[in-house]
């Protein structure tokens, strides 16, 4: 099973805890409360994107790698569209298969 994060950020930096953790988030040493985190909206979103190369079996399905969350994202007249830094709902076989296409590619 593959592990979860917790979604917070702050200044751009991913908190490195658990899904669901209690308690200040924190990455490496840096520590914040919910009060200062940043907001969910990628500051990737409306970023010039084109559709990424795609894995057999038609992966990432026309979606661009953003380079701040390194999601895959819908991309329209060029530019990704509005998304989150993150996405809890995403499913363990799409994780498995972005971990693929990074490999595969790179970023």
């Amino acid at each position: 099973m593959t592990m979860q994060f917790c979604q917070s950020r702050s200044a751009g930096r991913p908190c490195a805890r658990e899904l669901g953790h209690r308690g200040l988030h924190r990455h490496r040493t840096i520590m914040w409360a919910d009060a200062g985190a940043d907001g969910p909206r990628c500051p990737g979103s409306g970023s010039p994107g084109a559709p990424a190369p795609v894995l057999e079996g038609g992966f990432p399905g026309g979606r661009a790698l953003c380079r701040e969350c390194l999601g895959f994202v819908e991309v329209a007249h060029g530019h990704l569209i509005e998304h989150d830094s993150s996405d809890p709902s995403e499913t363990e076989a799409e994780t498995r298969r972005r971990r693929q296409w990074l490999n595969e590619h790179g970023w």
